[in-house]
């Protein structure tokens, strides 16, 4: 399916999308619409014929748990009613805790990691099988951007690729800025993991700005796209004409001529001749080359039509020169190559139903613990850069009230210049529970509940805002005693 050049719709820019020359399809946030009121906006472009593809953002299939089904639908609902050609998410998880782990749920607020190993896979496959089948349109998943690197992963980003689309046929999302984000933060190469991908899976493509601070690159969304990520974009393009190219901007919003003249520099980059480069390793090839067969038999098996069966089998090598066998599609034969016996590090090899719940349970523990050094102030877990991680923790919170402030856009309002500095101490240690709109509530009971803000006036405003959405009254000076002591008294337990 042939997409072209396109853009990230926002609200903020929407008649700019719609006048902008040459824009062959969007993208929107799948969150941010809904079926029954679409904006204006996106309404014009589907009538005119533009493609318009939902972008979710907090399914968490990179997560212990099994994917939410009203979380599906969701997604479901919204593509049917943009008449999408199919969806897009993340291989990321946004929250952690629960019955997995005995521990709260808490939500991370943003895109998070998945461990690179065997029993992660396990758990990221067996949830994109559930998506998959949930769905009314194919799905592609995008690698994501990481301040922060698991300890002793088994796989590389390209190799953990080429596994999940060999195992289940799922189509790629590729950011070249997100892989040029690892290649500042982690040291990984761009082109490295190029040569593993199953480039026939992708889907299209992600570009996209970001700026380097103090050796940390910020995948801002904000900024200009810079030459090094279309400098990835070419390496991409030297290996395959991607079906697509999106420009995502999320924040900041140039003028259209600004936004017209970096879709220019995609198309000019897409043109360019193509330079000679390495021969990929043969793992790599027949990697790839196994992947581009399983993606046509698992959309095959999923829709119920017929396929011829294949017998071969791509053993992809894993680090260190050993080999892992690989799980094969469901509904179809395969020969392996050669008898491997299972590797006892690799819980997806093991074909009982108690192994695949033993790795949700290891992942699940490892995620919550993560999660909750990033959100809660606990302890860094052993292995995890305790630098990295306060880095992360600071943009984490940093946006959360920036998604805060906009959800609920009264509250900057209100509050002034106050805002930020007030939400930033209020979110340090009290992590996000039940989505954003919740925390604005939490945030702005919190300052009532402790006789804030000083200035009355300020105050009765925050509290009729307060009373609107959350109670008919605002928390009362017992209320507020009680809030205050519980707060001290976590402040000495820390």
């Amino acid at each position: 399916m042939e997409l072209g050049v396109g853009i990230g719709w926002r609200p903020e820019i929407a008649e700019t999308v719609e006048r902008l020359p040459g824009v062959d399809w969007v993208e929107v946030v799948a969150e941010n619409v809904c079926p029954g009121h679409l904006p204006e906006s996106l309404t014009r472009l589907r009538e005119r014929g533009t493609r318009i593809v939902p972008h979710g953002v907090s399914l968490g299939l990179g997560g212990a748990d099994r994917p939410s089904a009203r979380r599906l639908a969701d997604l479901a609902e919204r593509a049917e009613a943009l008449d999408a050609p199919l969806v897009t998410e993340h291989i990321a998880f946004v929250r952690a805790g629960g019955a997995l782990t005995a521990s709260p749920v808490l939500e991370a607020g943003h895109l998070l990691p998945v461990p690179r190993t065997w029993d992660a896979l396990s758990v990221l496959c067996e949830n994109v099988r559930v998506a998959q089948d949930s769905l009314p349109v194919p799905l592609a998943l995008e690698n994501i951007a990481a301040l922060i690197s698991w300890p002793d992963e088994e796989l590389t980003e390209g190799q953990f690729l080429a596994e999940l689309v060999e195992r289940t046929g799922v189509q790629l999302l590729i950011d070249v800025a997100n892989l040029h984000t690892n290649r500042v933060n982690r040291g990984e190469d761009p082109s490295a993991a190029l040569d593993a991908l199953p480039v026939e899976a992708i889907a299209y493509v992600h570009v996209a700005g970001g700026v380097e601070r103090d050796g940390v690159w910020h995948d801002t969304h904000a900024h200009p796209v810079t030459q090094p990520v279309l400098d990835v974009l070419a390496d991409l393009r030297a290996r395959v004409c991607p079906p697509g190219v999106l420009l995502e901007r999320d924040d900041d919003f140039p003028p259209p001529e600004t936004l017209s003249s970096e879709l220019s520099k995609i198309r000019t980059t897409l043109h360019l001749p193509p330079h000679p480069r390495p021969h990929a390793a043969p793992g790599a090839t027949a990697a790839r080359a196994g992947a581009a067969s399983r993606l046509t038999t698992a959309a095959e098996a999923r829709t119920g039509h017929r396929t011829t069966p294949t017998p071969t089998a791509a053993e992809l090598p894993a680090p260190g020169g050993a080999t892992a066998a690989r799980e094969d599609v469901p509904g179809r034969r395969t020969t392996p190559v050669s008898p491997v016996a299972p590797r006892a590090d690799n819980p997806a090899e093991r074909p009982t139903r108690s192994g695949n719940a033993d790795a949700r349970e290891r992942v699940g523990i490892g995620q919550a613990a993560l999660v909750s050094a990033l959100v809660a102030g606990t302890p860094a877990p052993e292995g995890f850069d305790p630098r990295r991680l306060r880095v992360q923790s600071r943009a984490l919170v940093a946006k959360r009230a920036d998604v805060v402030g906009k959800v609920a856009p009264e509250l900057p309002e209100i509050l002034g210049d106050a805002y930020r500095p007030a939400f930033l101490a209020y979110a340090k240690n009290r992590p996000m529970h039940a989505g954003y709109r919740r925390d604005a509530l939490d945030f702005a009971g919190h300052l009532l509940a402790t006789g804030r803000p000083e200035d009355a006036a300020v105050r009765r405003r925050l509290t009729l805002w307060w009373q609107e959405r959350a109670a008919p009254e605002p928390p009362r000076r017992a209320t507020r005693f009680v809030s205050a002591a519980r707060a001290a008294l976590a402040g000495i337990g820390r």
